[in-house]
């Protein structure tokens, strides 16, 4: 099992200010950091690596798809920029030395329509994964899409949508996101939910209930461990948390209070409890 540390506890864009953050988080024991990818540059993409092979730390990456890039969009011009968007994503990745990107990237963050998804969308949706996953394939890099709970997303809410988006692409590159935060509120039962989806999970969130530290809330722990264990995975058990140090990022994952006492807490706390429950 390999351990990372998503730094949207800190940042949503990794700049060279932040490689002070990259060396914590190898000295507290992580293998690899997430790093988001939403407004960056070849450049920096570039520094960024350095510091990475440097510090001896692994990644992966993360993306989201915009009312701008929207993979499901009616209009043809911005699905074709959705699947754009993620390329370029793709390409960083492999710049960074990165192995895979996750994210809510099937949809746009945040859209709501007022009704469920349509059978249009959900073919627009496989058409856009089919052809990334292919980009990603040649890459070398996997793809995880991540399904998010019903008050952040209308088009993959559950392990099984995600399971079932998965198999119907069919491609080896792509896989899904099991978020420990999304289905806390989604899944009828955490172990079923693990076991009986468990063929298209390439990546795995270990976020508490409230985002804060990992342990410290109502997640059924044993249940998600017994499930993690039972599927045999041993990817990437990537910790996901949020807090107020920036205000826009705060607002988007409706954080309206402290929820910890330092990201280091989170961090190391986190760290400690994942290796407990796998103990």
């Amino acid at each position: 099992m390999k351990f990372g540390m998503n730094m949207l506890l800190w940042t949503g864009d990794v700049t060279d200010a932040h490689f002070p953050i990259l060396a914590k988080i190898k000295q507290w024991g992580f293998d690899a950091a997430e790093i988001a990818l939403f407004n960056t540059s070849a450049e920096q993409v570039k520094r960024t690596r350095r510091e990475l092979d440097s510090l001896g730390l692994a990644c992966t990456t993360g993306h989201i798809a915009t009312a701008e890039t929207n993979p499901i969009s009616e209009d043809a011009s911005i699905r074709s920029a959705a699947l754009n968007s993620l390329k370029r994503t793709i390409d960083y990745t492999v710049d960074l030395g990165g192995s895979l990107v996750m994210g809510p990237f099937h949809s746009a963050l945040g859209r709501m329509v007022g009704r469920g998804r349509t059978d249009q969308e959900w073919g627009w949706c496989k058409e856009y994964l089919r052809a990334a996953s292919e980009h990603a394939g040649q890459a070398g890099v996997k793809l995880s899409v991540e399904p998010l709970n019903r008050f952040e997303c209308y088009f993959l809410n559950t392990n099984a949508d995600a399971n079932r988006i998965v198999a119907e692409v069919d491609h080896p590159a792509l896989g899904y996101l099991y978020d420990s935060f999304h289905s806390n509120i989604e899944e009828r039962d955490i172990y079923t939910g693990i076991t009986e989806n468990a063929v298209g999970i390439n990546h795995i969130h270990i976020s508490e209930n409230h985002r804060g530290v990992p342990g410290q809330g109502h997640v059924h722990w044993a249940d998600t461990f017994r499930g993690i264990k039972a599927i045999g995975y041993d990817g990437y058990l990537t910790i996901e948390a949020f807090g107020r140090a920036l205000p826009e990022l705060a607002a988007a994952t409706c954080i309206w209070r402290d929820l910890f006492d330092s990201e280091e807490q989170v961090a190391t706390e986190g760290l400690a409890f994942i290796k407990k429950m796998l103990g």
